[in-house]
């Protein structure tokens, strides 16, 4: 979208928009159509990467760790489609990455595994962990979860573990000989994975809910699970376990409901920077056979959020993104409030040149976020600060898929991402601390 002051009047529309916190949002676009950007240059330029595969800042350095169809330790191959990520501490100063493969079963090369360790022997998706060194060189390499479907996302948990999340709601009741992704069980579901060990026996989690999954945070300080929903008219979730720590044992499932706004759409016309409170309810049907999970939440009441995606912790909130959301249609990140129950819209994209469809998010080491683009043509890093102020951290030079899977080692010294297709994960490291503006 070309940044014209008329193409941001036109997406303020004064005829459909009213009240105070409407006339804020007007005035946020109004801003950028008159150059008042939200955009700003944190740590300079990007500089052109001779290799063409990834542009970085002034004095950042990067080096390709995997790279699809590549042999593995257990004697597979590197699975396509590297999405979602995280980094554990290892043993002797190495780091554990665990990653997320998301494929259907038409495509390959998929995760392979044994059929004992394979959920569905149809499934495609997976998890795959890397062992690096400390000077950023790949030690290992294997698969740890199999036989699943479109694992998008997902996320740590205080115990060390990895919850991969399906965005997938196949069934065999669905199978047909033309269908190309026939499955021989329900899917829709969490998987965990241990950042230790070998092989993961794939049960799903079905008390956290059947649905499209996208990803997971967890609140340390009580062990609750917020979901995002990967829909057009998704909601946003909460699961409080019965037992922290063995999610196998079950808990409760809720959705969140702005409470002097039920059932509102929260794409358009929402306010800036106006924290509300809310509410919880609880979702009694947690593994219907339909896609129907969310519609049980929008009767009681849930908001609905334009295609939840990437969650993270912090400084004691929550950020998520919903990819399309906002008048633009580019993408906002909202952030929640645990201690206060409130919700509030942090950043709304005016346009492609600020931010084009936020997906995977981290907190950086240097205090602002990292959010994975996922649009259309060239595809960025970009930076946020705490003041919602947007920049671009890296440029995917290689092609135009998106980043994904953006993590931190233990230590903050390296940032890890993923190019998706055909697939590489890159390390990027720097002296964040001596940069100017860090």
């Amino acid at each position: 979208m070309v940044l014209s002051r008329r193409n941001f009047l036109n997406l303020a529309g004064i005829s459909i928009i009213t009240g105070v916190a409407a006339v804020s949002l007007k005035n946020y676009y109004t801003r950028v159509a008159n150059g008042q950007t939200t955009k700003t240059e944190k740590f300079g330029q990007l500089i052109p990467d001779p290799n063409g595969i990834l542009d970085l800042p002034k004095g950042w350095q990067y080096q390709v760790i995997s790279q699809v169809g590549k042999p593995m330790s257990d004697g597979t191959s590197v699975p396509t489609s590297f999405d979602g990520m995280a980094a554990f501490p290892g043993e002797n100063g190495q780091i554990i990455l665990i990653r997320n493969h998301e494929l259907s079963p038409h495509e390959f090369p998929g995760v392979m595994a044994s059929k004992q360790h394979k959920y569905d022997h149809f499934s495609q998706g997976g998890t795959t962990t890397l062992i690096v060194n400390k000077n950023r060189t790949l030690a290992k390499e294997f698969v740890s979860l199999a036989g699943t479907n479109r694992n998008c996302a997902g996320g740590t948990t205080p115990w060390n573990s990895w919850i991969s999340c399906e965005e997938e709601i196949s069934t065999p009741q669905l199978n047909s000989q033309e269908n190309p992704d026939n499955v021989s069980v329900k899917h829709g579901y969490n998987f965990e994975v241990s950042s230790q060990g070998k092989i993961a026996k794939p049960i799903p989690l079905i008390a956290m809910g059947r649905f499209r999954h996208e990803a997971i945070a967890v609140d340390p300080r009580t062990g609750y699970i917020y979901q995002t929903e990967d829909q057009n008219d998704s909601c946003f979730y909460r699961f409080r376990p019965q037992e922290p720590g063995n999610l196998k044992t079950g808990g409760i499932l809720e959705a969140l409901v702005i409470t002097e706004m039920p059932r509102i759409d929260t794409s358009k016309n929402y306010p800036l920077n106006q924290p509300k409170s809310v509410k919880w309810v609880q979702i009694e049907n947690v593994d219907p056979d339909d896609d129907t999970l969310r519609y049980e939440a929008q009767k009681k009441g849930a908001a609905i959020f334009k295609r939840g995606e990437g969650i993270c912790l912090a400084k004691g909130e929550f950020y998520f993104t919903c990819t399309s959301g906002g008048m633009a249609e580019k993408g906002q990140i909202f952030r929640y409030n645990p201690a206060k129950e409130t919700i509030s819209l942090f950043v709304e994209s005016p346009g492609a040149e600020i931010l084009d469809y936020p997906d995977n998010l981290i907190l950086a080491p240097f205090g602002d976020l990292v959010v994975c683009e996922d649009g259309a043509g060239e595809q960025f890093l970009i930076g946020v600060t705490p003041q919602g102020k947007c920049y671009r951290l890296a440029r995917n030079a290689y092609n135009n898929s998106e980043f994904a899977g953006v993590c931190f080692s233990p230590d903050g010294q390296t940032m890890f991402v993923n190019i998706y297709s055909p697939g590489l994960t890159l390390a990027i490291w720097a002296d964040w601390q001596k940069i100017p503006g860090a």
